[in-house]
């Protein structure tokens, strides 16, 4: 058996904890970056590498920077809204709208209640 490499383990780890963030199955994921759930399964694990064209993929489905996956964050402030706008920049117009509108509902709602 292969031994894994570091820096697919540490790759993977974010990939899976950037999935479990975006609320995705590891089934939905495969489906939207076009990929087998084993394939998911291995890299998450760090048993394989990924390549650019998959990296391009997962970063858009999970709007994210490639610089988080491949480095990790800097910050870990929960309460830094620029990592909210970063991943709302990265959407495409349609997204945007949508997203928009459900932050605004969000943020409706939350003022009602007080």
């Amino acid at each position: 058996m292969q031994e894994k490499k570091e820096i697919n383990v540490e790759i993977g780890a974010r990939i899976k904890a950037e999935r479990e963030k975006a609320g995705l199955t590891q089934e939905r994921f495969s489906e939207l970056i076009g990929l087998g759930t084993k394939s998911v399964s291995a890299f998450e694990r760090g048993a394989v590498g990924i390549s650019f064209v998959t990296l391009k993929k997962i970063c858009q489905v999970l709007s994210v920077s490639s610089d988080a996956i491949l480095f990790g964050k800097n910050s870990h402030n929960q309460n830094d809204v620029s990592e909210l706008a970063a991943r709302l920049e990265r959407l495409s117009p349609e997204e945007y709208v949508i997203a928009e509108e459900i932050i605004f509902k969000l943020l409706e709602a939350f003022s009602l209640q007080k």
